[in-house]
């Protein structure tokens, strides 16, 4: 297979290592970029050729366009992949990309286009029949077009911010009196967060599960989805543990939820790999809220049941290559969890950086770890404070959670705090265990710990 001879990786941490490991197995040179602040970190000793791009401050070394491309140029990189964060939902460095002759590993900057403008992506796949949650059409501008709209859908109601993600530029409004404040607090947030105040209005469902479906598109116009993976454990709308497949999910539902994110991705003319999600309500009504346009962080739980390098299948999508299979080759097998390892206290959740002194990964049956991590590595202050991913797999969720319990109690790092001992208290929860929580699973369980 004639692939790229090398590609950059426009990312640091564990998703860069990640890319690294693909390349090598499908035998592409690698280029890892770094600030000053990683100049000892392993991805840049596993890349075959390391540049470094600026100061540890992201805006003038990861997010610098113009310092990533001349590093692509000096190695003579064919292609780039962005990984997660930073970058990766940029269209403007897509297109800087392409204008350059360097191959962007990633969608259309026309489709990270939509699926950076919620509100837009809304719209059009509501046109297409596909439900979303009640709400605005468009971004609101003023209270009282929020007043219209609250008084039409009911409340309570979410202002959410077009341009965002990650929980930020987001207020739940249980109260009419809280309108005022909410949609100023969230489009002063949104504003700082995105350089892009518009919000938009949802119907806010208190009891939601939030199931997300992984899709790869290829030039020549063929989708497939990959099952749905469970995020719904989540502290402050930031994902914490992920499964696949979701044990709420009937094959019936399955199959309906990952046709409609087929249809949306055709919708929108789609290409590479994506994530199409959706919250399921209490009565297990499914609605569209948003895409993902990269890959995602929780992508090995669905790797793990499906034996698909989601990685490996991005760069051959990328370099024109057809998927290497069709929707009905996807076979699911047995069930997988992930953990999120953040360094931070596990009490508090404030960050925890600091030297690695000691550290040593789980193993055994069952058991993957994607890390940047080693002795005497940095964890560093400027950068997410998420240093490693714990997957367990079993035949069925139970095997899988006993296999993550052993791992995270024979997981040892010593010099950083990590929030091992949280997880440890979700995987003991019977409500867990049972399969039966809803988004503010993590809320309703530090409530019940301090009462």
């Amino acid at each position: 297979m004639d692939l790229f001879r090398k590609i950059l990786i426009a990312n640091r941490g564990e998703i860069a290592v990640r890319i690294i490991r693909a390349c090598k197995e499908l035998g592409i040179k690698t280029v890892a970029v770094y600030s000053e602040a990683d100049k000892d970190a392993l991805h840049v000793k596993l890349a075959d050729e390391s540049i470094c791009i600026g100061p540890p401050n992201p805006a003038q070394s990861y997010l610098n366009i113009t310092a990533i491309l001349s590093a692509a140029d000096i190695t003579d990189a064919e292609a780039i992949h962005p990984g997660y964060g930073f970058l990766s939902e940029n269209a403007q460095f897509a297109e800087a990309c392409i204008n350059s002759g360097i191959t962007f590993i990633g969608p259309t900057p026309e489709a990270i286009r939509i699926g950076g403008d919620k509100a837009k992506a809304r719209q059009i796949l509501k046109r297409k029949g596909i439900p979303v949650v009640p709400g605005s059409d468009g971004p609101v501008t003023s209270e009282d077009a929020c007043m219209k709209i609250i008084k039409k859908i009911g409340l309570p109601v979410i202002f959410k911010a077009s341009a965002g993600g990650g929980g930020r530029g987001m207020r739940i409004v249980k109260e009419e009196s809280e309108i005022e404040q909410a949609f100023f607090m969230a489009q002063r947030e949104a504003l700082a967060a995105f350089g892009n105040g518009e919000l938009y209005i949802e119907k806010y469902f208190p009891k939601v599960r939030h199931i997300e479906i992984q899709i790869l598109a290829d030039r020549q116009g063929n989708i497939v989805h990959l099952g749905e993976r469970d995020c719904t454990i989540q502290r402050r709308h930031q994902k914490l543990v992920e499964e696949a497949p979701s044990p709420v999910l009937s094959e019936k539902l399955r199959k309906r939820i990952g046709e409609y994110a087929v249809k949306a991705a055709k919708a929108i003319k789609y290409r590479n790999a994506g994530t199409f999600e959706f919250i399921v309500d209490d009565e297990l009504n499914p609605y569209f809220i948003e895409i993902n346009t990269r890959v995602q962080v929780e992508h090995p739980v669905t790797e793990e049941i499906t034996d698909v390098d989601i990685i490996k299948e991005q760069i051959k999508i990328a370099k024109g290559y057809s998927i290497s299979f069709k929707q009905s080759q996807v076979k699911f097998k047995g069930h997988a969890i992930e953990c999120r390892i953040n360094a931070e206290d596990p009490e508090k959740f404030t960050p925890s950086p600091g030297i690695v002194e000691f550290i040593h990964f789980p193993g055994g049956p069952g058991i993957r770890v994607d890390s940047f991590l080693y002795e005497g590595c940095k964890v560093s202050p400027y950068y997410d404070s998420l240093v490693a991913k714990i997957i367990a797999k079993g035949s069925n969720r139970q095997e899988a959670i006993v296999r993550m319990r052993r791992a995270l109690e024979e997981m040892s790092i010593k010099g950083i705090k990590t929030n091992i001992p949280f997880f440890l208290k979700v995987l003991d929860h019977p409500d867990f265990q049972k399969g039966k929580f809803f988004t503010d699973f993590v809320q309703t369980m530090n409530n019940n710990e301090k009462d």
